[in-house]
């Protein structure tokens, strides 16, 4: 099993690149299904999501007719949350009338998402989905910041690796590690 040392905390080797192949195209697969015949427009979360995204994209069927686009939103710093989300990169593109899938690395406060869709349905969204590699279902405060598209379930575990970050670091790495402490 890899490890690692990021800022002096111990990190292991969770998820490995081919389990997250795995989990990628199932996600992508459940997409293909639901969105044969829409356009949707995938609004990717930025940093952390673009690894997922670029993957997601790569996995989806040639005939899926669709738009990316990106938003910046923080509530981290180190392996805590803010509780307080901030916009650093808004959103430039409209959504009326469109079906967006939003993108995200990790649901786990629920706080960007809940606000996030709240802000696209008042903005005339149609309808808007999420897609996430990763989902703690025990941090879930609001029903609808549920995930749609979940590739994989986690504990309440800090985890960096595959666009997740530690400090803006490690989102290079091809597997998810979790802290070991």
């Amino acid at each position: 099993m890899r490890t690692i040392v990021e800022q002096g905390h111990t990190f292991e080797e969770w998820l490995t690149p081919e389990m997250i192949y795995r989990d990628v195209k199932q996600v992508a697969e459940c997409i293909n299904r639901d969105y044969k015949d829409k356009e949707p427009l995938f609004l990717v979360v930025l940093n952390g999501a673009f690894v997922f995204a670029a993957d997601l994209m790569r996995a989806l069927d040639n005939d899926i007719h669709c738009e990316v686009t990106f938003i910046r939103v923080s509530s981290y710093w180190g392996m805590a949350t803010t509780g307080k989300l901030e916009f650093i990169v808004p959103l430039q593109q409209t959504v009326q009338d469109r079906d967006v899938i939003i993108v995200e690395d990790i649901v786990d406060t629920v706080l960007t998402i809940h606000q996030l869709k709240a802000h696209l349905r008042a903005q005339g969204a149609s309808s808007v989905t999420v897609a996430t590699m990763l989902f703690k279902p025990d941090k879930l405060e609001y029903d609808d910041a549920k995930p749609d598209y979940i590739g994989h379930e986690i504990t309440n575990e800090f985890v960096v690796g595959y666009g997740l970050d530690f400090d803006g670091f490690v989102r290079n790495l091809d597997a998810v590690y979790k802290v070991k402490e």
